[in-house]
């Protein structure tokens, strides 16, 4: 299920604004807000340092965290956070605080097992990844860490839909509509000599008979 879960200290802010952003990282601390659970937000500031490794270190989005505000300890999910875009530092991160009862809706990686037992992969074929995450809603203390799909006895043309992919309990697709595809094997120039000289000889019509001599 979910990743481990971590710890965060941080100082409640008293002001909010830009400028008050500013004088924040200006102190090598990252601003934040905490808000939901019928609460009013909670503007915090955060530990440049902390922040920074959580944030690259993956999986952040999808891993509930406690955050001590002054000894106040709230549980929370990231929701979202914004990057310097030319030095890809942080410069504010939106925390969802957690209740007992939350769902929420989040993007899971796909990881994909046992290439090596799909018949159409060893004949050359393609893994064509459609969706590398998938979004659910699920409880927000029981988010899985990925979603796993299985190619076993994959062969090329199949299409892997959501319908056939096994599911952590109260785990469920945001799309409900239809069952999209996640990924299919197809062919490609790279297939195997002989399954591609198998598939002109059984293309090519049989010699007609010779016509006998009068």
């Amino acid at each position: 299920m979910s990743h481990d879960t971590y710890e965060l200290k941080a100082e409640a802010r008293e002001q909010v604004g830009k400028g008050s952003a500013r004088a924040v990282r200006r102190n090598g601390k990252v601003p934040a807000v905490i808000y939901g659970d019928k609460q009013p937000p909670l503007a915090i500031a955060l530990t440049y340092k902390d922040i920074y490794y959580k944030i690259h270190g993956g999986g952040f989005l999808t891993t509930v965290a406690t955050i001590d505000v002054d000894g106040n300890k709230i549980q929370v999910l990231p929701k979202d956070f914004q990057l310097d875009p030319v030095k890809d530092f942080p410069v504010h991160v939106d925390f969802l605080r957690i209740g007992k009862d939350t769902e929420v809706n989040v993007d899971v990686p796909v990881h994909f097992i046992n290439e090596d037992k799909s018949p159409g992969i060893k004949r050359g074929g393609v893994l064509n990844i459609v969706r590398h995450e998938v979004e659910f809603h699920c409880p927000a203390n029981a988010i899985p860490d990925f979603i796993t799909i299985d190619l076993t006895g994959t062969d090329i043309g199949d299409s892997i839909h959501i319908s056939a992919i096994t599911l952590p309990a109260g785990v469920k697709p945001v799309i409900s509509d239809r069952d999209f595809t996640n990924a299919t094997i197809a062919g490609s120039s790279a297939m195997k000599p002989e399954a591609a000289e198998e598939t002109t000889e059984a293309a090519e019509p049989e010699a007609a008979p010779a016509a006998e001599e009068k």
